[in-house]
């Protein structure tokens, strides 16, 4: 059948004819497989370069909205304005892991043997390959039922034997459990790992856990700053929200942007914000763009955020329909920020504590990786420190229940025997200031009552002469407080990179510990296994949506050239040119139309209202933007990492630039200009 009729009978079956098909013999060798999922639904000791003197700082309502929305002047506050809708290295020996030669002469960095091969590349240019042939494009993925398939054409290019491809799969598996890698990095030459503890080593459950806070702090709304009583009928719904979003809190608004900065999408409440709304609020300003790390602006970057974002959501509704003086009196600012304080309290009062502490079953869920993982590292030399900015009794109360795998009685609680799977301790950290502000004092926990004792810190360390750090642990290795000049006298690290931090709080635990410090990340996402989940029964959508925005760029890219030539043209042909351009409109009208079906539907199965968490519109999410460049490695869980062994060695999948990317498609050619 000929090419151009396949083409038809596509995309007559996803109900878009495309009328136009000479447009250039490039066109027509472009593969459109649209599928019928369319129609049917290094390093420095204490500071890491930054290389820039740049800082980086209940159902919903639906009734009409009346008044106080806190817009810019002359905005028309009608309702329809808003809701328009493990591999060894063989250099290493098996004495211990860690010793000063071995991790001068190596690097977390140090992946491969060809990391040179740029610089090796430009001192001795390279016309042929192995097998005395020059190279040529290979296509990597062969037949996926069979690995020798998959890499024979690479392998036979490069004049490669290796006998070990048969041990391999026929396909490889990726699981939610895996873990995922941004940038490169060794685990053998870590000499220490730190995790914090809530969302972490300890993973909730939801909505009970979060409920405790959100109960919490209705009341004290109420009852001690005299916020109306029906507050305390709200109801609590996590799955309104995802990670990555931002609140305005002097609008009452929740942004979705993307990694330039640009807002996709945007709530009032729970009211969607029309398109034109959106961008007279947040595009259209003259001469100032918004970064979102303005004071005003809340990333929502960590699950403990999504308490306080359903209760300002709720609050914003009430203030906004019902007839309530006392929130007519204040800001959206103003009751964001006593939100903001109750939750808080909650979490240092003992609401949460206590309640945790009667019955962690009903909170705290149990992984019997755990364990194993922690006494692993140990055993294999690496230092293992908790760093968390929970207090100690509420740490010790979870990380007993953790090491028991119950809950344990007083006497057992005070002997604090989950201590014994750290090197040291650090509680009440205060991140991210921990990180970056190097005068917080130091202070010794006493394990069984939680009493403080001063220290001298660094001084007492340095006093204590020859293996201070290691005499001052023996004395108690449990502290509160600090800074990380603190912690690695105590762990004896030379530089950053040999630190690697596990977290989940995008800011606190893995961009400034990154950013200020060079320690490596991993970035603890429980939300990834649902992602991939649905990614992966997506993909078929996916895949045609992209191609459809393939053949819009094409068109447009053909019309703009005839357009060019039209200046030069005779009337006649002038003419002729002009119709097809019409046609092309015509056509990329259609295909917009589908297109914008095609991806609600995608990013609706991922989240109703707030789409795909990495993605949004087609680039990278605020948050996935972040994810992509601060985590050097990120998984569903921390206990993920004990699935490695700690000769491990982790790579990047690879990135291409725009230009790259176009011209690594089948359906592509190159065109020198510069010979043409």
């Amino acid at each position: 059948m000929p090419l151009l009729q396949q083409h038809h009978n596509i995309l007559s079956r996803i109900g878009s004819r495309i009328i136009y098909y000479s447009y250039s013999s490039n066109m027509t060798r472009t593969l459109f497989s649209l599928t019928a999922a369319l129609v049917g639904s290094s390093s420095a000791f204490t500071q890491s370069p930054s290389f820039s003197n740049a800082s980086f700082c209940n159902a919903p309502m639906t009734r009409t909205m009346q008044k106080n929305t806190f817009l810019p002047a002359g905005t028309d506050l009608t309702r329809r304005s808003f809701s328009s809708l493990s591999e060894s290295s063989s250099s290493r020996s098996s004495s211990p892991r860690h010793s000063m030669l071995f991790a001068k002469e190596m690097s977390t960095y140090d992946i491969d043997t060809d990391e040179n091969a740029e610089q090796s590349l430009a001192d001795n240019p390279i016309t042929y390959g192995a097998n005395g042939q020059p190279f040529s494009p290979q296509t990597v993925n062969g037949d996926a039922g069979n690995v020798a398939n998959r890499y024979s054409s690479v392998l036979e290019s490069m004049d490669l034997s290796i006998p070990s491809l048969k041990e391999l799969p026929s396909q490889r598996p990726i699981s939610s459990n895996d873990v995922f890698c941004n940038r490169e990095l060794r685990l053998d030459n870590i000499r220490a790992i730190g995790f914090d503890m809530d969302y972490t080593l300890a993973q909730y459950q939801q909505p009970n856990f979060d409920k405790l806070a959100f109960d919490g702090a209705k009341e004290k709304l109420v009852n001690s700053l005299g916020y109306p009583k029906e507050v305390l009928d709200f109801e609590y719904d996590h799955t309104y929200w995802v990670r990555g979003l931002i609140i305005d809190t002097a609008r009452g608004n929740f942004l979705k942007i993307d990694r330039h900065k640009y807002v996709r999408m945007a709530y009032h409440g729970f009211s969607p914000i029309s398109s034109n709304m959106r961008k007279q609020i947040y595009s259209k300003t003259f001469n100032k763009q918004p970064s979102f790390t303005e004071k005003g602006y809340v990333n929502m970057d960590t699950l403990f955020q999504h308490v306080d974002a359903h209760l300002f959501a709720l609050l914003v509704e009430m203030k906004d329909f019902g007839e309530h003086e006392f929130l007519d009196m204040r800001t959206y600012e103003e009751i964001y920020r006593q939100v903001r304080e109750c939750v808080d309290l909650c979490h240092r009062d003992g609401v949460i504590k206590d309640e945790v502490a009667r019955d962690p079953e009903k909170y705290l869920v149990l992984d019997d990786g755990l364990l194993p993982m922690l006494r692993q590292y140990r055993e294999n030399g690496i230092k293992v420190f908790l760093l968390t900015n929970s207090y100690w009794e509420y740490t010790s109360t979870a990380m007993n229940y953790l090491y028991h795998e119950k809950k344990v009685d007083e006497e057992t609680q005070k002997k604090n025997e989950w201590t014994e799977l750290f090197d040291l301790v650090v509680v009440g950290a205060c991140k991210p200031a921990y990180l970056k502000d190097p005068y917080l004092n130091l202070f010794r926990v006493e394990p069984e009552d939680g009493s403080l004792k001063n220290t001298d810190g660094l001084f007492e360390i340095e006093a204590l002469g020859e293996g201070g750090a290691e005499k001052f642990l023996e004395m108690g290795k449990c502290f509160q407080g600090g800074n990380w000049n603190h912690l690695q006298a105590m762990l004896e690290t030379t530089a950053g990179e040999e630190i690697i931090y596990v977290g989940d709080h995008l800011y606190a635990d893995v961009l400034r510990s990154k950013r200020a410090l060079g320690w490596r990340s991993c970035f603890i996402m429980p939300e990834l296994p649902e992602e991939m989940r649905i990614f992966n029964s997506q993909v078929d959508l996916r895949k045609s949506i992209m191609q459809l925005r393939s053949l819009r760029d094409e068109l447009g890219a053909y019309a703009d050239t005839m357009r060019l030539e039209m200046t030069k043209a005779s009337f006649s042909e002038s003419r002729a040119m002009e119709k097809k351009i019409e046609q092309i409109e015509e056509d990329d009208g259609k295909i917009k139309e589908k297109l914008s079906e095609a991806h609600r539907q995608y990013h609706s199965a991922f989240h109703p209202r707030w789409g795909q968490m990495f993605v949004a519109g087609y680039q990278d999410s605020r948050f996935g933007y972040f994810v992509k460049n601060y985590a050097c490695l990120y998984t569903s869980k921390a206990t993920n990492l004990g699935l490695a062994s700690a000769a491990r060695a982790f790579r990047t999948s690879g990135e291409l630039l725009p230009h790259d990317n176009m011209l690594s498609r089948p359906s592509t050619e190159f065109v020198d200009a510069e010979v043409e």
